[in-house]
């Protein structure tokens, strides 16, 4: 896939007519098709590893320079790196100016202090490379890391699931022992109350007011009784 940046610089290889003025003399005789910016930077490419190894951790992930310095990219001994070039096409004396003047103002540059185009071709390419490397490796410890506790999640998941089932289990038995002692509780009163019946009609016959419940015991003693009269 090409990139954009690639086009300021191989641009020079593109006809005249593309930039928006008539080809000279020289350029219509030319035979064959005059090769795009794409076309130009792809032999550079293919000479480079397709991706670099980090031999060294990133303690920083939003620093580029530490990925740059793990992925073992360093700036050359003249110091003109595609940062560099960047800095130079941003300065305040070119920025404003046409894409081609800015052009050939950073060529011009160049080519006084001995850099040829395609070193800071190959820069540009490493460091992109560099960094597209990195996020597929951030990628995958993303994408591992989630696997990992999407499993984790699962193991407690499990855990409150069994738990809650004996919990559940232990409520249920609480109530059905407090169901079957309520079965056997109003079972005993109805016997009782059967009990009492039998002592009161005892009782009656012999008592003006019969001192024996027959029903849910009262808040209050109930009163001495009173013998009937012979």
């Amino acid at each position: 896939m090409s990139k954009k940046w690639y086009n300021l610089f191989v641009s020079v290889d593109q006809p005249a007519e593309a930039a928006g003025e008539e080809a000279s003399p020289a350029a219509k005789g030319r035979a064959g098709p005059v090769p795009s910016p794409a076309e130009t930077v792809a032999p550079i490419a293919s000479t480079l590893a397709a991706e670099p190894t980090f031999t060294g951790p990133v303690a920083n992930p939003t620093s580029f320079e530490e990925i740059y310095r793990a992925a073992e990219i360093a700036a050359p001994p003249h110091g003109y790196t595609i940062q560099k070039v960047a800095e130079m096409l941003a300065s305040e004396h070119i920025r404003d100016l046409p894409a081609q003047v800015k052009q050939k103002s950073v060529m011009v540059a160049l080519d006084a202090a001995g850099v040829k185009m395609r070193e800071i071709i190959e820069d540009a390419v490493r460091r992109d490379r560099a960094l597209d490397t990195y996020e597929r490796l951030q990628e995958k410890g993303l994408l591992d890391l989630e696997a990992r506790k999407t499993q984790e999640n699962q193991r407690i998941q499990a855990e409150i699931d069994r738990l809650v089932a004996e919990r559940r289990a232990r409520m249920q038995a609480n109530s059905d022992e407090v169901a079957k002692e309520k079965e056997r509780f109003y079972g005993w009163r109805l016997k009782k109350q059967e009990e009492e019946q039998k002592i009161a009609d005892a009782v009656s016959y012999f008592v003006e007011e019969n001192p024996i419940t027959t029903g849910s015991p009262a808040a209050a003693a109930p009163p001495p009784p009173k013998p009937k009269a012979p």
